[in-house]
């Protein structure tokens, strides 16, 4: 049996400060139960290499843009084809758009297979993911690929005029969850003088007391709190005093009237960025933009249709991901379930209409189908953490609600009702306090190609 890692193994670089810090974040009084370890387990090297990559990826400008391909795409296409056993076993293909794309089946099906000869295996960090829909994945990385994150997070936050400090003794990033089980740790970061690092669960059975998680986030005063929807709409609900520099949402796609909500109570930015854990932070919304601008110059995007094939700028497919700075995990036209469209803000790609997984077709009462895009914006001003509308077979459709948000369940049902020409909505409890399938239907065509 493997024997349980030392903090001298989690964090090879700790100093006193830094070991200080854990345990001020560890022991505090109203500190949660934290079930789980983890730690950077980043060499001396290493964090000087993140450094100088942090950077760089500050000043790096995209050279590629929706109709055009950028100049180092065949020859990353090359050294993944020599790589990459998966790909090793085909043939070279003689354009980009000849290279079969592939999906989440194709990665859960055997992942290894999609590890570079060249990746160590003695780093090698595997961790699952299941998502709400699709198959579950077991996904390679590495201590660097993991701290790479906060070099993207921090060029989203950038954008908006926030550089956060270096601030050793003090809470640089909290992380939350609103989950019946969570992974909660905590850690520091090398990066930012070894400011902590904390993943808290604000479901009430990951605390002695309840009324600690309002208390340990004022008391830890974390410069950035990043969570979900679902943990987000939780910390409204909590007595916090503490005013951070930023929220950042990952993971699911932020309502307008959610984000407006966390602005108005906490005073501060609240960034909604376009995350999945295959390829890191993509994208962060930008309302003067209008859409979601890419983060990461190493990372080329596709839209293509139900076929495959590449569709122009401005029309509407499946979100397809070539490169990225997962180097355990290179992607090659991978097919994220995700559309939108490509267009230009300035010399910045970005994705305009984002809409997570597939869309799905609903029926109105007039027999009309409608884009599950149009539900979406039928309820983006109410300030809700998540729900799910399904339309069974004979046209009936559900909107399912927390059950701290069915106080909303008139005004949602009638703006429903609106979009779907006064079809009858039923609400009831959503009976989930993790993430769900937010559109699904029974209804022959409902769910689209």
């Amino acid at each position: 049996m493997t024997a349980e890692p030392s903090d001298a193994e989690r964090y090879p670089t700790l100093t006193d400060a830094g070991a200080a810090m854990l345990r001020r974040m560890r022991e505090h009084p109203a500190a949660p139960i934290f079930r789980n370890t983890s730690g950077n387990r980043l060499l001396g090297p290493e964090v000087d290499e993140l450094s100088r990559y942090e950077r760089d990826l500050a000043d790096a400008r995209f050279e590629w843009a929706p109709s055009r391909q950028p100049e180092w795409l065949m020859a990353s296409v090359a050294k993944t084809f020599a790589q990459v056993p998966y790909y090793r076993a085909q043939a070279m293909p003689e354009s980009f758009t000849d290279i079969a794309p592939v999906d989440r089946g194709a990665l859960a099906a055997d992942i290894a297979r999609f590890v570079p000869d060249t990746v160590s295996l003695d780093r090698l960090i595997n961790f699952r993911t299941t998502g709400t829909t699709g198959h579950p994945l077991v996904l390679p990385s590495h201590p660097v690929v993991a701290a790479r994150y906060l070099a993207h997070h921090k060029r989203a936050l950038n954008r908006f005029g926030i550089e956060l400090s270096n601030r050793g003794g003090q809470m640089g990033v909290m992380l939350l969850g609103m989950q019946r089980r969570c992974f909660t740790y905590v850690s520091v970061t090398p990066t930012m003088g070894e400011s902590g690092l904390a993943k808290i669960n604000l479901h009430p059975d990951d605390w002695r007391d309840p009324s600690d998680r309002a208390r340990y986030i004022d008391q830890m005063q974390p410069e950035v709190i990043a969570g979900d929807p679902i943990s987000f709409a939780a910390l409204l609900e909590l007595p916090v005093a503490h005013r951070p520099r930023a929220l950042l949402s990952v993971s699911m796609a932020l309502s307008q009237g959610l984000r407006r909500s966390l602005a108005e109570r906490f005073d501060c930015a609240v960034l909604d960025l376009y995350s999945m854990n295959e390829a890191g932070p993509l994208a962060v919304y930008d309302d003067a933009a209008g859409g979601h601008v890419l983060l990461q110059p190493g990372m080329y995007i596709e839209i293509l249709d139900p076929n495959g094939k590449t569709l122009p700028p401005g029309l509407t497919g499946e979100i397809t991901l070539t490169g990225g700075f997962n180097f355990c995990l290179p992607l090659l036209r991978y097919r994220t379930g995700d559309h939108g469209a490509l267009a230009m803000h300035g010399d910045c790609p970005m994705i305009v209409g984002l809409q997570g997984r597939r869309p799905v077709r609903f029926l109105t009462a007039a027999g009309q189908w409608i884009n599950n895009i149009d539900l979406t914006h039928a309820l983006a001003v109410l300030p809700l953490s998540r729900y799910q509308i399904h339309q069974a077979t004979h046209g009936d459709v559900t909107l399912a609600l927390p059950q701290s948000e069915i106080a909303q369940a008139n005004e949602a049902e009638t703006r429903l009702q609106a979009a779907l020409g006064g079809r009858p909505i039923t609400v009831v409890a959503l009976d989930t306090e993790d993430k769900v399938r937010q559109y699904t239907s029974d209804m022959p065509g409902g769910d689209t190609p």
